[in-house]
């Protein structure tokens, strides 16, 4: 008890999606501190729903049935959702619009002041996860989740907050309810590697500044998880982005196919000529659909209006089997006077344009073309309406140069000069994906294995 006469409940909660979004539920139990007897449980069949999504309304559901038992109570939240955790704790930006309402909500059931939160592993969590489950299985049948498949769990303390866990058990979880053991395998490193000290993660921020709600157990228990994970995982999550954030968008970034100007290496942009694939770049886009279509991971495609990037998309969505979309933000940028140039012949006839659009992204090319800075704006606004529009998905991009370059760029935070120091070659495959917390992580770079 925190104070004299004060009850205090611990909430796990949970959620899942089998999807991502697809089928999804959550799972809440309340017990109490002090015994561990669990008191109440929730859990509810969604429908479509993402993960995130599924995670917020148990965290709602816990704090609701906490408040029903007892609306003077206290409670500690303890979720294996480093996302809901770190966000509700207001660490972490609430970026995506479908969580901002649900974090507001939940942050209104109880005093915030009454409302602790605590990261833990996934297997110290199970009974919330069972009960996510029981409610998607519920789902498919048709029905909702009943208590009586659970009624065991409120007759006997199920371990107190101060209990060890559980030992995961050493193969896959039986029964239809499981899920697979890569992704269980993934987001449990993930997982792991969230609950190392912040020192690892923030260096700036002090132990001061952390809840000291993890035991000495439960840090050796992450510890001992994560090198189990890094021996048995078979799928690894790129980068260090949490798994718990979801399925991110990917966006494959596909650079058209040869022109009768790209061995010549002249400025082709969105400004003059508007050249077709040569039969070199042709032959280039038939090889990306091969590569492609045998991934099988492409899932739309999208297309800048001009004409050779739109016979290469057209060339891979055929192969496909899926539509085109045209996005005007994926153009190339407008090289003005310099169309249809080589970089010699723009030295000789502009050296003073081209020295200051060389050292700085806001000079523009000669005769009112587009700066490196516009051509950022546009493709940034382009990423974050593609991003939004096909979250959890992946999406083949087929555009120019300058645009991928500063997808890669953006991704990365790198400097605008970072835009001469990349190699794209025609035809070229590079990949980035984008997660919830708002976050990317560059999978490819130029990749032309798909030409050889």
């Amino acid at each position: 008890m925190r104070e004299s006469g004060v009850r205090e409940f611990v909430v796990e909660a949970d959620g899942g999606s089998r999807g991502n979004p697809g089928p999804a539920g959550y799972g809440a139990v309340v017990r109490d501190a002090a015994t561990g007897q669990a008191l109440s449980e929730a859990a509810e069949y969604l429908g479509v729903a993402t993960n995130n999504v599924a995670e917020y309304r148990g965290l709602l559901a816990g704090l609701r049935a906490a408040r029903a038992l007892d609306p003077g109570a206290t409670v500690h939240v303890r979720m294996d959702s480093k996302l809901v955790v770190e966000q509700m704790t207001g660490r972490w930006k609430i970026k995506h619009p479908d969580l901002k309402p649900l974090a507001a909500e939940a942050a209104r059931v109880l005093p915030p002041e009454r409302v602790t939160y605590e990261w833990i592993p996934r297997e110290r969590n199970k009974h919330a996860d069972r009960l996510a489950n029981e409610a998607m299985d519920a789902g498919a049948r048709g029905e909702q989740w009943s208590a009586s498949a659970s009624t065991a769990e409120l007759e006997a303390p199920a371990g107190g907050s101060t209990a060890e866990p559980e030992a995961p058990a050493a193969g896959p979880t039986a029964g239809p309810t499981a899920r697979p053991d890569a992704l269980a395998a993934a987001r449990e490193a993930a997982d792991v590697r969230a609950a190392r000290t912040e020192a690892d993660v923030r260096p700036a921020r002090t132990e001061a500044d952390v809840r000291p709600a993890r035991t000495a157990a439960a840090d050796v228990q992450a510890a001992r998880a994560e090198a189990d994970v890094r021996a048995a995982r078979t799928v690894a999550t790129p980068g260090w982005a949490p798994a718990d954030l979801g399925a991110p968008a990917t966006l494959v970034l596909l650079r058209h196919g040869e022109t009768p100007l790209t061995p010549q290496k002249r400025f082709s942009g969105s400004g003059g000529t508007d050249p077709s694939l040569s039969a070199v770049g042709r032959e280039q886009a038939e090889k990306a659909a091969v590569a492609l279509a045998r991934r099988g991971t492409i899932q739309a495609v999208v297309s800048s209006p001009l004409a050779r990037t739109r016979e290469t998309a057209a060339v891979v969505a055929a192969r496909l089997g899926l539509d085109v979309t045209v996005d005007d933000g994926l153009r190339e940028t407008d090289f003005g006077a310099w169309e249809g140039l080589t970089f010699a012949e723009v030295r000789e006839r502009h050296p003073d344009d081209l020295d200051a659009w060389l050292a700085s992204a806001d000079a523009a090319p000669t005769g009112g073309g587009e700066s490196f800075a516009e051509t950022a704006t546009r493709i940034a606004a382009t990423r974050d309406k593609l991003v939004a529009a096909h979250a959890g998905r992946t999406v083949l991009l087929v555009t120019h140069v300058t645009p991928i370059k500063t997808f890669v760029r953006l991704a990365l935070g790198a400097p605008p000069e970072s835009l001469f120091r990349m190699e794209l070659s025609a035809a070229s495959l590079s990949v980035v994906a984008y997660y919830a917390d708002g976050n990317a992580s560059v999978r490819l770079l130029n990749d032309t294995s798909h030409l050889r």
